[in-house]
């Protein structure tokens, strides 16, 4: 059961305990509708994509754009169950992986782990995103998937990156963000319910472009794809409804269910006003002379 106390908490305070709790009551609800532990709203490439391959696809894409191929190690910070990093192990043997995430449960009920030991070449760090337990310039890598939206303040996330990353490491962000920024009053009334049930900071895409560059990195593509994101997502959904449901109720009440359903169709609608998009960062951190 979902305790109102802590929803409203999460909702309106945001802070790393009410992010905790928030993920230990709803992650349920998206590995019960996918059937695995991907935490990401997926990237969705056509017609009969399901939920579970539209989360491997953004996972796939992101390893890509991090080039995760020539990488040597790479630091996952707000790393959820650890299922990206199974998958980039999977599809990049030689690379080591640090999962970093503030909530320990997830850590310690992450797929990767086997008798009570993680999968070679895959660490468990149990940390906060703003304080990385990791040496100066020694990760070629640092990924933040569908997590950053959460960190706060970002600025000092992003420069705990530029601090670990090795000379031309690279930094990639994958996050949800607001395109039209407004005050906090203005945008209660733009985004409607979805102010309530998007528990996170609600980023401006401009807001996260600064905190990159004006903490020691050269951003070399920034990629929109929220139209492969919300709206086939919440397409699914409302095509699949009935069976969601019944599979949501055993867990939760109707109300909770109708609630999901409700943010999902205002999802829907404020991408496609252009309101909000999803974004992919790829930033290099810059030469120092």
């Amino acid at each position: 059961m979902i305790d109102p106390l802590q929803a409203i908490l999460w909702t309106f305070r945001r802070n790393e305990n009410d992010v905790v709790n928030m993920y230990n009551s709803l992650s349920p609800v998206m590995q019960l509708t996918t059937g695995g532990d991907m935490l990401n709203f997926g990237y969705w490439d056509g017609d009969g994509c399901t939920p579970a391959a539209a989360q491997l696809n953004l996972c796939s894409l992101v390893g890509k754009i991090a080039g995760l191929g020539s990488a040597s190690n790479l630091i996952d910070v707000g790393s959820g169950l650890c299922a990206p990093a199974a998958k980039w192990k999977s599809d990049y043997g030689k690379l080591g992986i640090s999962c970093v995430n503030i909530n320990y449960r997830q850590l310690l009920s992450a797929s990767l782990i086997d008798n009570g030991s993680h999968s070679d070449g895959i660490a468990l760090v149990n940390a906060t995103s703003t304080a990385l337990p990791f040496a100066d310039r020694s990760a070629d890598r640092v990924i933040a998937l569908e997590s950053a939206q959460h960190f706060k303040p970002l600025d000092r996330f992003v420069s705990e990156c530029s601090r670990i990353l090795k000379q031309d490491g690279t930094l990639v962000i994958a996050m949800p963000v607001t395109m039209r920024q407004k005050a906090r009053l203005k945008e209660l009334f733009t985004l409607g319910l979805l102010s309530f049930t998007w528990s996170s900071e609600h980023y401006g895409l401009g807001r996260v472009k600064s905190a990159i560059a004006e903490n020691g990195f050269d951003i070399s593509e920034v990629k929109l794809i929220g139209k492969c994101v919300y709206e086939p997502l919440a397409d699914y959904y409302v095509q699949n409804r009935e069976q969601l449901r019944h599979m949501i109720l055993r867990e939760y009440s109707s109300f909770v269910e109708g609630v999901l359903y409700r943010s999902l169709l205002k999802m829907r609608d404020v991408s496609k006003k252009g309101i909000i998009d999803y974004t992919i960062i790829e930033a290099h951190k810059k030469e120092v002379s």
